[in-house]
């Protein structure tokens, strides 16, 4: 069935001959889990996870970046990063009147990818629903990878200058992989395989976030010497909506909801889960402890693993890629950080370097070991890939892998290097010191929690509590007032 280039029904028809009803909904609801991924769950998460002082200045890093690649992506970033080539890399940003913006997007299907050989022109992957939707799913993607890139700059980024580095970001290299890998850029078209982000999103956030903390600078010594959670429970709540977010992140991924679909969520549980069991079992054997925040990082980086191969690797190759990112992402964590001194120099505050770069590079390098053929085909109908297990050319594959992600390390070093820069001639990346030394009051002038501080004695007068049991210089008795 050809899907027609515009509306061909009843203009004044609800529902388009060409669309389906059953894929438009799955797609728009993989979206809202992808964007409740981001708000609330990574909001909640980094909000619980640093210390009390930063607390909210943490989550309104994330909530700023969510609201600002919005109206980013409707107006070029989407085009840059699916539309028409500029460059071998690089989209197209159409004028904001152009055909293919905003509500006009609702009027004719999805656009359709193609895979080039020689002079044959193959479909990649032909939607049947509205440009809409496409724009919907693909936007929260671009969102929570900013969002991830935060996590390396809690406790210290200046807030307005990562007001200005999200938009720069977005749009000189988010929409760069995007392209590249998935809106028939040249790696695309070589055959590097990026199911739903590994590259695209968890290798590029990991190494940005890596590279603007370098530039950054570190907290302060007292902060990196102790930053304790403020809210486990509430960190745990934002894991818990990553997780279950995860099934719109990879379930989403092949525009239909079909068995491909089905599967890629299938392995996506069975990777974080084994991830999760691996680490915390090297934290038992190595620490003595099962540490909650250690779990949560294996959760992570089995998700992250898993994501560029989701829809391509059978489930015995999900358990395979669980046990390996359970384990390397622990080590180069646990021991070769300890014992590198640039990974000691750069304050990267939750690791996303380990959890997402680590993560997202052994993701493609064992996509390429483990991508089936059969399902191979379905992804990159054309290029007869398949991983290195199955056989000739299966180590081809492998190399592609490789390939690809150096590209994305290469590009985010250099790209997010000069943007950062480019801002600190107008804008300091860092905190003033008197704001490092108080936090979110300093800030936003607003606290996360009405509780004393770290050596705060509760003050009644400050606080608006009094009793009988209120001391001569202010302060209450504690185990009197409980």
């Amino acid at each position: 069935m050809s899907v027609p280039v515009a509306y061909q029904g009843n203009t004044s028809a609800a529902v388009a001959d060409w669309l389906n009803k059953g894929d438009n909904a799955w797609q728009m609801t993989a979206a809202t889990l992808v964007g409740l991924q981001s708000v609330p769950g990574l909001v909640i998460l980094y909000g619980g996870i640093v210390k009390k002082k930063w607390a909210v200045n943490s989550a309104f890093m994330a909530l700023y970046a969510f609201a600002a690649v919005w109206l980013c992506w409707v107006t070029w970033a989407y085009n840059m990063s699916f539309g028409d080539k500029l460059l071998p890399f690089w989209g197209k940003a159409k004028p904001a009147l152009g055909h293919k913006f905003l509500l006009k997007q609702a009027e004719i299907p999805a656009s359709t990818h193609y895979y080039r050989s020689g002079d044959v022109e193959t479909a990649m992957a032909t939607p049947y629903y509205p440009m809409a939707t496409m724009v919907y799913f693909q936007c929260v993607f671009a969102a929570i990878t900013l969002i991830l890139i935060a996590g390396s700059l809690l406790g210290r980024m200046n807030i307005r200058a990562w007001m200005a580095f999200v938009p720069l970001w977005l749009t000189f290299s988010y929409t760069i992989s995007a392209f590249s890998i998935w809106g028939g850029g040249f790696l695309f078209q070589w055959g590097v395989m990026d199911y739903s982000g590994g590259y695209v999103i968890h290798l590029s956030s990991g190494v940005a976030g890596f590279t603007a903390a370098y530039w950054v600078g570190p907290r302060s010594t007292k902060d990196r010497e102790r930053f304790p959670p403020n809210n486990l429970l509430l960190m745990l709540v934002g894991a818990g909506l990553l997780w279950m977010g995860w099934a719109g992140f990879n379930g989403g991924d092949p525009y239909a909801a079909n068995t491909d679909s089905s599967l890629a969520v299938l392995n996506t549980n069975i990777c974080a889960a084994t991830s999760l069991l691996v680490w915390t079992c090297l934290d038992v054997i190595f620490f003595k402890k099962p540490s909650v925040i250690g779990a949560v990082q294996g959760m992570i980086t089995g998700l992250v693993c898993i994501t560029p191969g989701a829809g391509l690797v059978q489930g015995w190759a999900a358990i395979a890629m669980g046990v390996l990112s359970g384990s390397l992402p622990w080590f180069t964590m646990m021991i070769v950080h300890k014992r590198s001194s640039l990974l000691q120099k750069v304050d990267d505050t939750l690791g996303v370097f380990h959890t997402h770069a680590v993560a997202g590079f052994l993701g493609g390098a064992t996509t390429g070991l483990f991508a089936e053929p059969t399902l191979c085909s379905l992804f990159l109908p054309v290029t007869n890939s398949r991983g290195a297990f199955y056989g000739s050319p299966g180590g081809v594959q492998f190399l592609k892998q490789i390939v690809g992600a150096l590209f994305v390390i290469g590009w985010n070093v250099v790209v997010t290097s000069i943007i950062c820069l480019i801002i600190r001639i107008a804008i300091p990346l860092r905190m003033p010191e008197e704001e490092l030394v108080v936090g979110d009051d300093a800030v936003h002038g607003e606290e996360a929690y009405a509780l004393w501080g770290d050596g705060e004695a509760f003050e009644a007068t400050k606080h608006g509590w009094s009793d009988d049991t209120q001391h001569g210089d202010g302060r209450i008795n504690r185990s009197s007032a409980a």
